[in-house]
């Protein structure tokens, strides 16, 4: 029997503290054009992505993230396995909006909303490419947040803010909008961090509300021993740390290392391959 996975609350949805992040299923690799080209070859069907799915679910890591319109396999995908699991899970939305002060700006960016809605999500976090145009540094504000977190909530949803920009969280609570949890990027690399990483860990650890933290493992550029220890040890019980995997040998791999690191326990992995493993830099030989 497989251990559950920890879990955490944002305005009393419960969610597992591990998030299935997306980007190596929608092809948004941040590494080179081949490897995106690898990544949406992989995973043009359903049918690839419900086995990672399946296993993540196995843990009881049931909340996943993602722009969920611009990846429809991964909407059917979602839907399979919880079919075939009879487990539900728990859309994050991150919808791209127009974000433009005019009417009919504002109807199109309700009705993307309100298209996360019907697909089931139950968190809507507005891209940071749409919410980091609304940032006014010098009043310390987001201009017309309001109007957004509104049609998120009349659209029947949690209002959360994907924040690249660390000031998003720091603004948000010093005025008081109606965000329930964030998106912060945080890993042990710096990588894509706007300030220092000990800079981001203060602001993490002085949010009023949970933060999904993202990109633990730099898109590749650190292993996720590294990068998932320093995550899970750096960050508060009631926050997350989304991680996204290529096939379900990498999810399994990702979770028993989380799972040690939250433990305080030696991860049960394999050594690492090579033309020949029998060297004392190895270790003990069996």
């Amino acid at each position: 029997m497989n251990r559950t996975f920890p879990r955490t609350e944002v305005e009393g949805l419960s969610l597992s503290r591990m998030i299935i992040g997306t980007n190596w299923i929608g092809g948004w690799s941040h590494r080179s054009p081949a490897a995106d080209c690898m990544i949406r070859t992989r995973h043009a069907e359903p049918e690839t992505i419900v086995p990672m799915l399946k296993t993540y679910l196995e843990y009881g890591v049931d909340t996943i993230m993602a722009p969920f319109g611009g990846i429809p396999a991964l909407v059917k995908a979602v839907r399979m396995a919880e079919d075939a699991t009879g487990k539900g899970m728990i859309l994050v939305d991150t919808p791209i909006i127009n974000v433009d002060d005019s009417p009919e700006a504002r109807r199109e960016a309700e009705q993307v909303i309100r298209e996360g809605r019907k697909l089931g999500a139950k968190i809507c976090l507005i891209h940071h490419s749409s919410a980091e145009q609304l940032v006014n540094k010098n009043k310390k504000q987001l201009v017309r947040l309001e109007d957004y977190t509104k049609m998120i909530r009349d659209a029947g949803m949690i209002p959360g803010l994907s924040a690249h920009m660390p000031e998003l969280v720091v603004y948000s609570d010093l005025n008081g909008y109606d965000i329930q949890t964030y998106i912060q990027i945080y890993n042990c690399m710096g990588f894509l961090m706007q300030v220092e990483v000990e800079t981001v860990n203060q602001i993490i650890h002085d949010a009023k509300k949970p933060v999904m933290t993202i990109k633990p493992m730099a898109a590749g550029r650190t292993t996720p021993f590294v990068g998932l220890n320093f995550s899970w040890a750096t960050i508060r019980d009631c926050d997350m740390v989304t991680v996204g995997c290529f096939n379900e040998m990498e999810v399994r791999e990702d979770i028993e290392i989380s799972l040690a690191a939250l433990e305080h326990r030696r991860a049960n992995i394999e050594k690492r391959s090579s033309p020949n493993t029998k060297q004392d830099a190895f270790g003990a030989q069996s």
